[in-house]
């Protein structure tokens, strides 16, 4: 028989162990002030990153576009005109390509890429520009060949 109390069989109530909800809270507002201030900076970033990979493809079109030239005697002509680069237009005696390793890209933003041939900026060459962000032709987002050409050597 059991001679001691009832009570003494049980084992001494342990506290809880956890977060309160204070302090969930507090982790929630800090973590809210930290995203607060990283995110703008990271969204710049991504922004900056397409207009640099738009000015890049600008760079490699003109390198196709000249090895075109050098080998038919002309730049592309038409709408269609980059085209040519990837495949033989119909007067393609000396067509050596194709000139770019894939198909024509549309610009980071998902436009295509607008090509002239005679260049209204470029009377003598070809004019070639992406829309930028807004997908508008028009504005300071523009990226174009011709800006490309008048900016200072680094």
């Amino acid at each position: 028989m059991n001679t001691q109390p009832r009570n003494s069989l049980r084992l001494p109530a342990r506290r809880a162990r956890g977060f309160t909800l204070i302090e969930l809270l507090l982790v929630l507002v800090i973590l809210g002030i930290l995203a607060g201030i990283v995110i703008p900076k990271f969204a710049g970033r991504t922004e900056q990153a397409r207009t640099t990979a738009a000015q890049s493809q600008i760079s490699t079109f003109g390198t196709a576009l000249d090895a075109f030239e050098v080998d038919m005697g002309y730049y592309p002509r038409g709408k269609n005109g980059l085209r040519d680069l990837v495949d033989p237009p119909r007067d393609a005696a000396n067509w050596k390509g194709p000139y770019m390793k894939n198909d024509i890209p549309n610009d980071p933003w998902g436009n295509p890429y607008i090509y002239e041939y005679p260049g209204k900026r470029n009377a003598k060459s070809y004019d070639l520009m992406s829309m930028g962000p807004d997908g508008r032709v028009g504005g300071d987002d523009d990226i174009s060949n011709w800006q490309l050409q008048n900016q200072p050597k680094r």
